[in-house]
């Protein structure tokens, strides 16, 4: 409507039909407009990557629109981040702090041959980002079938939650020979290893900064924050518990691990106690 070559000023056209000026020359600047819509393709592609991969960060997602074929660098990545509110998930706060006046008790599980169910738990302390904050989720596994026994959720890192947990296990399921921690004051208080030694359980510890002592519920963390959290969105520590105990037997029930033969932790917990049963060897 509005036409530059009219005898009429370009900005009393524009004060006729009420037109700011502005707004009608960035209508003509039509390179921008591309590049609003090479931004749209761009955010759309980075989308798929981060709901594959939420841990990738600006440097990753880069590498990984560059083996698509997609010529873009790294600062222009990180501005369509920006604009789309998204940023790479990783592990923002320690959730093993070690008490010093605790007592921290040895590694026993170096060269032992973990065979049967309940020989050896293992428990650990994963962080859940959420619009609050943080939640905190502390699991109890069998190290031999790799399978959830219980679980809690916490908002604080308190020792309280980490004994319901371990309650609720040795209530279900019999005691195990050795229970393996990390040293974080959690698992170091008194609260939580007097309910192992009052049962007749042995504890061990990973060495300080070794991850790899511990390695089966570090694997779980992946596998729950990947295939199920980083997908969803949860209101509150009631959906997420829900969530979680839909995932949790999800992980026990129907998930077949390479590692257990494609059978999955219930499977391999039943039938190793069944062939302990078979030789007497009932815990």
């Amino acid at each position: 409507m509005i036409k530059p070559q009219e005898p009429v000023p370009v900005a009393r056209q524009c004060e006729l039909l009420e037109v700011s000026r502005s707004t009608w020359y960035r209508q003509k600047n039509r390179p921008l407009l591309a590049r609003e819509l090479e931004n749209f393709r761009l955010s759309r592609m980075i989308d798929e990557i981060y709901l594959k991969c939420p841990f990738y960060g600006t440097r990753r997602i880069q590498m990984e629109l560059n083996r698509q074929g997609v010529c873009v660098g790294r600062s222009r990545v990180r501005s369509v981040m920006r604009a789309m509110g998204i940023q790479a998930i990783y592990p923002k706060r320690r959730t093993s702090i070690p008490n010093k006046e605790h007592k921290v008790y040895p590694y026993l599980l170096r060269k032992l041959d973990v065979c049967r169910p309940n020989q050896v738990w293992c428990a650990d302390i994963t962080y859940l980002p959420a619009r609050q904050g943080f939640y905190y989720l502390v699991c109890i596994m069998d190290w031999y079938s790799r399978r959830i026994l219980s679980w809690s959720v916490s908002n604080s890192l308190n020792s309280k939650f980490c004994v319901d947990a371990l309650s609720e296990a040795l209530s279900n399921y019999p005691a195990p020979e050795i229970f393996n921690t990390d040293q974080g004051c959690q698992f170091t208080a008194e609260e939580f290893t007097g309910l192992l030694l009052k049962n007749g359980i042995k504890i061990s510890m990973d060495g300080q900064g070794r991850w790899m002592d511990n390695v089966m519920i570090e694997r779980l963390w992946r596998s729950l924050k990947t295939e199920w959290y980083f997908l969803h969105e949860f209101n509150g520590q009631f959906d997420l518990e829900k969530g979680l105990r839909d995932y949790c037997e999800f992980y026990n029930f129907q998930r077949g691990h390479q590692s257990l033969g494609k059978r999955t932790p219930d499977e391999m917990y039943r039938l190793g106690s069944d062939n302990q049963a078979e030789f007497g060897q009932v815990a």
